[in-house]
């Protein structure tokens, strides 16, 4: 064999002898890796179960806390005062009840807690007291009949004491068989509604809310709801609301109550920043006298609404936000009248927004409109405006104000205020903010009892004409609320 021939032969063989064991040493690192690179996936799924049952995941908590100080002061002019259906009514002069320094406290806890795939219960808690008292008595001055006690439906919304209570808690269903349809049951998110958000510098309610002008009251009920995609109509929704206001118990001889439902519709065809749309219309069956002794059942009522929000970026140096809202409120007597302290006390002989025999149904409207103009310094400026007819009649017991609930009004109402957002950094969410806010109300009233569905209202100029016109609260004809506060939203 020639020599070069045996020399490539033999270097061959010597490398192949050596590369033997490198083939094989690179198989184990490759399989070290291979097995290493299992172990860091495992490790990341692990992890990832963890975090998805990590309280952050499933628990999200908010809240909010108010200090607010009222100065309040009103006119009620000369009248006469009812004082039973055996007593005759009596003249009682007119005077100026005034408060100067009312102040309050207010603190409310949110949490929502993601079930299961698509399910979920959100609650809030809320607790609101008078400084220096553990009644609501401050409040209940004997003018309004909203203000006169505290409603199921008002509890945490006006003061009352210190005991932090459930004003809402409820589950919901989303994307019920893949479709964009959701079911919701529980103590409903009916209070605050659409607009009246803009002037308390709260975020827009959502597909969950209530229109503000007809409905502002903690129901109990359930709502089944769809938001399909359009493009035509970006944001559109419906839904169909059932309430329960009062649960009559068990049917005897002496009980020939039925329950107080509520039913409503609500159609929003477009809900964006530049333009929001909202049409709503409810039914109330069974009416009661008295929310917290009920006695009689009065007849049935129908409301319709329609509200338009708009915000525009860009006016000026800052984002303009508008709304107007219109409603109307039909009553049904069905010729019960109230009885004065419920079952078995006296007949009081009045209505549904009636008086003594009549059984007439009456229709009442209502109009609020507001501007709010945010600066990029964090101010905003806003004001509003709401009249109400004679015969208006809303169910908007649980609404922020003193005196009454201003869109409940029979009469006009205006109101200005100022925000000041702080600058500060939020910390415990992306939302959070802080900030303090002064306001004025004025109240003038045309017709006796706004927010209140018993009995005819009667025009304030003619309340000392004739005993005929005798109320069971004091009149008020005009009033006024100066206002602070200093709020921290988390």
């Amino acid at each position: 064999m020639p020599r070069p021939i045996a020399a490539l032969l033999a270097l061959t063989a010597l490398t192949s002898l050596a590369g033997a064991p490198l083939a094989r040493a690179e198989d184990a690192q490759q399989q070290k890796i291979d097995d290493l690179t299992k172990k860091v996936e495992a490790l990341e799924q692990r992890v990832k179960k963890d975090e998805d049952k990590s309280l952050s995941h499933w628990l999200t908590i908010g809240g909010d806390y108010r200090f607010r100080i009222d100065s309040l002061g009103g006119s009620v002019p000369n009248y006469y005062q009812y004082t039973g259906p055996t007593s005759m009514p009596v003249a009682a002069p007119g005077f100026d009840p005034k408060n100067d320094t009312l102040m309050t406290n207010r603190f409310g806890l949110n949490l929502k807690a993601k079930a299961t795939q698509d399910v979920s219960i959100s609650a809030r808690l809320l607790m609101y007291k008078v400084f220096g008292m553990e009644t609501s008595a401050p409040v209940n001055a004997g003018f309004f009949a909203d203000r006169m006690q505290t409603l199921d439906g008002t509890i945490g919304h006006v003061p009352i004491d210190n005991t932090l209570r459930v004003d809402q808690v409820y589950a919901t269903w989303n994307n019920i068989g893949g479709q964009p349809i959701w079911f919701s049951v529980g103590r409903r998110p009916s209070t605050g509604g659409s607009p009246t958000h803009v002037r308390q510098n709260g975020d827009r309610p959502g597909n969950g809310g209530v229109p503000g002008l007809l409905v502002d009251y903690a129901f109990d009920g359930m709502t089944l709801g769809v938001a399909p995609e359009i493009d035509a109509l970006p944001g559109a929704f419906g839904k169909i609301c059932y309430g329960r206001g009062f649960e009559a118990g068990y049917g005897s001889g002496s009980n020939s109550l039925n329950d107080t439902e509520m039913l409503g519709f609500q159609l929003v065809p477009v809900d964006t920043d530049p333009l929001r749309i909202d049409f709503q219309y409810n039914r109330g069956f069974n009416i009661f006298d008295n929310p917290n002794a009920v006695g009689n059942q009065l007849g049935d009522m129908d409301w319709i609404g329609v509200g338009l929000l708009s915000t525009l970026k860009k006016v000026g140096p800052g984002n303009l936000t508008s709304f107007a809202s219109g409603g109307l409120s039909m009553t049904h007597p069905n010729g019960n009248h109230a009885l004065l302290a419920g079952a078995g006390s006296p007949d009081s002989g009045a209505g549904l927004l009636v008086n003594g025999p009549d059984t007439s149904g009456h229709t009442g409207w209502s109009v609020y409109a507001g501007l709010r103009y945010d600066l990029p310094t964090g101010t905003k400026i806003g004001a509003e405006y709401n009249h109400g007819s004679e015969f208006w009649m809303p169910f908007d017991p649980a609404a922020d104000d003193m005196w009454t609930s201003k869109l409940g009004t029979r009469g006009n109402v205006y109101e200005a205020y100022l925000i000041q957002e702080l600058p500060l950094q939020p910390i415990s969410s992306f939302n959070a903010k802080t900030f303090v806010r002064l306001g004025y109300q004025y109240y003038d009233f045309t017709y006796t009892g706004s927010n209140n569905w018993v009995g005819a209202p009667v025009k304030i100029s003619d309340l000392a004409a004739s005993p005929m016109n005798a109320q069971m609260f004091a009149p008020l004809k005009s009033a006024h609320d100066i206002y602070a506060t200093f709020e921290v939203k988390l």
